[in-house]
């Protein structure tokens, strides 16, 4: 793969890159309705996977959080087109990476250092790239290290990158209010702690201590001699990137016992450390030689208060849910209704969150869940189609809800579908045992 000697920082510069992305996509629209006068059954699928395709190419030079975006788009299986999946998902491990001059300037400048002089050995070429950092290989006194690098400009580009993704999201998701700038501070936050490596290794190291007692998960072990603000030093652990071992898997018990890792590790940092790993895409765990999770990235981690722990989790009680006084009282608690609502957008936002909460919840309503229930998640797509065809929720204010449902949300959305494709069968409460050791 074609390595960068350069990323564009600028405001100026990003912009312009952006601007020729979008003459691609509008161009890609002309085709396909000139192609639609020709052949009116002429379906959507071409112009998806071109302006997927174009978008991506668009994307990946620039890095940052223009790819982060991307990346956490091609979680959202049931809601994006397929090939934006796709395409997308490459961002998670497999973008352009660093030309070996650069990465040695990185080092001289962060470690005071070039590679050479801190590993026995040091790959000059990543092993992988993604949207904030890549992967090189090292060793150092017979070990085998993983050292993450942090693209130039990264941290820099962030507030103006989602300057200019802010008046496209405000349209997709209809925000209205003077408040909704409270849901671009919390995304640009938490963009601002992913590049922070000195952040990530103090996370790293805390979560690696408190989550060790769960069975068949594993983590890295980290150097914090040879880490500091823009670079990580961590043991290399061979293994397969989970998507990669749910393409091939055929052993039904061996995706039950990792899917039950991966379970109890999420509802252990929810329920009882009441902070969470809020990314959990593919590129982000491993399966190692013995069929161990392997959880490899902690740059994102959300706290949860309690004033939303609270509520959150009572919405996902069928007793709450069924009671009309108590879901009202907790979709205000939660911001979904709000006091300047008028009775029409009363009515229609406790529906549309009561069909949610019902269909989203299930997993919650008992001792066991099947992940692999393609029921379950085609009502959950079908849900999310039907969203965006209802013309009444576009005149709607779509200003709703916590902040902390931006990652929270993400978090759930994110730990389905890795379960799914798992085909994990899973018992829902194994996780207490591990909050009474």
């Amino acid at each position: 793969m074609k390595t960068l000697d350069k990323i564009p920082t600028g405001k100026i510069e990003r912009a312009s890159q952006l601007v020729k992305t979008g003459i691609k996509v509008g161009g890609n629209y002309v085709a396909y309705y000139g192609e639609k006068i020709v052949n009116p059954t002429l379906n959507r699928d071409k112009l998806n996977e071109n302006n997927a395709e174009d978008i991506y190419d668009g994307l990946k030079n620039l890095k940052g959080s223009a790819l982060k975006v991307a990346q956490m788009l091609s979680m959202d299986k049931s809601i994006m087109p397929q090939a934006y999946v796709d395409k997308f998902s490459l961002s998670q491990f497999s973008v352009p990476p660093l030309s070996a001059p650069l990465v040695r300037k990185t080092f001289k400048k962060y470690l005071g250092k070039y590679p050479e002089d801190i590993y026995d050995s040091f790959t000059p070429d990543a092993m992988n790239a993604a949207s904030i950092g890549q992967v090189h290989k090292a060793t150092k006194d017979g070990e085998k290290l993983a050292v993450k690098i942090q693209y130039p400009g990264v941290a820099d580009s962030i507030s103006s990158d989602l300057a200019l993704v802010k008046p496209f999201a405000v349209r997709m998701f209809n925000i209205k209010g003077k408040d909704s700038d409270k849901y671009f501070q919390e995304v640009e936050n938490k963009l601002l702690e992913e590049t922070d490596y000195i952040l990530e290794l103090k996370q790293s190291i805390e979560v690696s201590d408190w989550c060790s007692k769960i069975e068949h998960l594993r983590f890295p072990k980290y150097y914090s001699e040879f880490s500091s603000e823009k670079i990580l030093t961590m043991e290399w652990i061979d293994g397969e990137h989970l998507s990669e071992f749910t393409s091939h898997n055929e052993d039904r018990a061996k995706g039950d016992r990792i899917g039950q890792a991966l379970w109890d590790f999420y509802m252990y940092q929810m329920h009882h450390l009441k902070q969470v790993h809020a990314d959990p895409h593919p590129g982000n765990f491993l399966i190692d030689a013995d069929g161990k999770l392997v959880a490899i990235d902690f740059g994102c981690i959300k706290h949860v208060p309690e004033e939303f722990y609270v509520p959150y989790f009572e919405l996902a009680m069928p007793e709450v849910i069924d009671n009309p006084k108590l879901f009202n009282e907790k979709l205000y608690e939660l911001e979904i209704l709000r006091h300047d609502d008028s009775k029409q957008e009363i009515e229609y936002f406790t529906k549309i969150f009561h069909d949610l909460l019902s269909l989203f919840t299930k997993p919650f309503h008992g001792d066991y869940f099947d992940f692999s229930d393609e029921e379950f998640f085609g009502k959950i797509a079908q849900m999310g189609e039907d969203f965006s065809k209802d013309t009444q929720l576009r005149k709607m204010n779509g200003n709703r809800g916590s902040k902390h449902f931006l990652y929270i949300n993400r978090t759930f959305f994110g730990l389905y579908n890795l379960l799914h494709d798992l085909k994990a069968r899973i018992d829902t409460k194994s996780y207490e045992k591990y909050i009474k050791i």
